[in-house]
């Protein structure tokens, strides 16, 4: 998997657990901003938002990775849309909380935990144990799934 190789990774939060993705893959962080409903679109679909001329489909992290959308009082300040570029194809999603750069390497990436691995979409690809939790890395092919 090339996706979990090590090099540089941008971390963030959902609902407090904490995740990783390729900066690789990463094109730009950005502030919610005003993302427009989409009738008929998936659950974990909010909307789409015009980011310099190209629409761009924005999912909803927390129900992406199967968790309570409901957002805490004062935490939606801290959010921000992660715009991905995967071969071409431009998605953001929207997240609680931006992280620190991280870089590891490859031998330090354990696989998913059991049960993840079930889901065909999960996005999660593997882990890495820092002192104070894990870390989930995410496959941002699969997190962009069309």
């Amino acid at each position: 998997m090339t996706e979990t190789q090590g090099g540089a990774w941008l971390g963030f939060s959902l609902k407090g657990q904490r995740y990783a993705v390729s900066l690789a893959s990463v094109r730009e962080v950005i502030r919610p901003g005003d993302i427009t409903p989409v009738p008929g679109s998936p659950d974990d679909v909010l909307g789409i938002v015009n980011l310099r001329g190209q629409i761009v489909p924005v999912l909803d992290g927390r129900r992406r990775f199967g968790l309570d959308a409901a957002i805490e009082v004062g935490a939606a300040e801290s959010q921000r849309v992660i715009v991905f570029d995967d071969s071409g194809s431009v998605v953001g999603m929207r997240i609680d909380v931006i992280g620190d750069m991280l870089t590891f390497a490859a031998d330090e990436v354990a696989p998913p935990p059991p049960g993840r691995a079930e889901r065909r979409d999960d996005p999660v690809s593997g882990v890495i144990t820092r002192d104070d939790g894990f870390i989930a890395l995410v496959d941002v092919a699969r997190l962009c799934r069309a």
